[in-house]
């Protein structure tokens, strides 16, 4: 475990080296601060207008919506970008062969660069979802709840997508292992609007076609049942519109589907890097 442990503290400082964590801090931090300002603005105008407090909390948590998707975004993102060329770049310019002849075992280092990102990914994922939630109670004094289940979730997605480029890592170049998360979102994203959809307009066809495709990729299942938790008015309500309104609210099988996902993929990237040849 010792060993896991120094790959995941090497993962940490390689990110800091290629001043990966640095930028990625400053962009949270202008990003904050971009959704503190409008905030302040906008609760300002409608708190002169005189606007009923149930209106402003409805419009505010649409504002507040928004500002979680995007985070929702940026996590999946990140997760790509950090750890798309972990493995396979480093078979690449064969510096994983230096590693690979070291008295350590395969899985270990593929599992060491798995926890190191997961922890990127944590700190990442609770200073910009936190942020956001921190300055929404500050300036509005409306409360979040379910900070800690909704944040879980997020960060939960993020896991799932590192798992993914990890195991796509060990075995295609870093263009197409890049492509392949990317895409495999993507999948999840318009399957979850056809489910939506579908869902709407009573036709079950189409949410089965949402369903399945929550099975392939289970990434837009976790953005909605995070949305449901943290904001239960904006997620149903019918004034609601895009990625804020929930029409078919995932079961909580499919979070643990998500977590056994998640793990499961882990869990072929160290057998299928132990087997490979380099």
């Amino acid at each position: 475990m010792n060993t896991v442990l120094i790959f995941a503290e090497l993962t940490i400082r390689e990110s800091q080296r290629r001043k990966v964590l640095w930028l990625a801090l400053l962009l949270a931090i202008s990003f904050l601060t971009i959704f503190g300002l409008g905030l302040h603005f906008i609760y300002r105008e409608v708190v002169r207008v005189g606007m009923p407090a149930d209106e402003v909390e409805l419009g505010l948590g649409i504002l507040l919506s928004a500002g979680l998707y995007v985070t929702n975004f940026l996590v999946v993102v990140m997760a790509v970008l950090i750890s798309v060329t972990a493995v396979s770049g480093e078979i690449d310019s064969h510096t994983i062969e230096a590693l690979v002849t070291k008295p350590v075992r395969r899985w270990e280092i593929i599992l060491g660069k798995w926890l190191g990102f997961a922890a990127i990914l944590m700190i990442y994922t609770v200073l910009l979802v936190g942020g956001i939630i921190v300055l929404y109670r500050w300036r509005t004094g409306i409360a979040v709840p379910n900070v800690v289940e909704g944040l879980s979730l997020l960060l939960l997605q993020g896991l799932l997508v590192l798992s993914v480029t990890l195991l796509g890592g060990t075995r295609l170049s870093t263009l197409a292992n890049g492509v392949l998360a990317f895409m495999l979102v993507g999948i999840a994203f318009i399957g979850g609007w056809v489910e939506q959809i579908g869902s709407l307009l009573q036709n079950e066809t189409a949410v089965d076609v949402g369903i399945v495709t929550s099975l392939i990729m289970p990434t837009e299942v976790l953005w909605k049942q995070a949305l449901a938790l943290l904001q239960p008015r904006v997620s149903t309500s019918p004034f609601a519109a895009g990625p804020f309104v929930i029409l078919s609210q995932p079961s909580d099988l499919m979070i643990w589907y998500a977590v056994v996902y998640t793990a499961v993929l882990l869990l072929l990237s160290l057998v299928s890097f132990s087997r490979r040849d380099l």
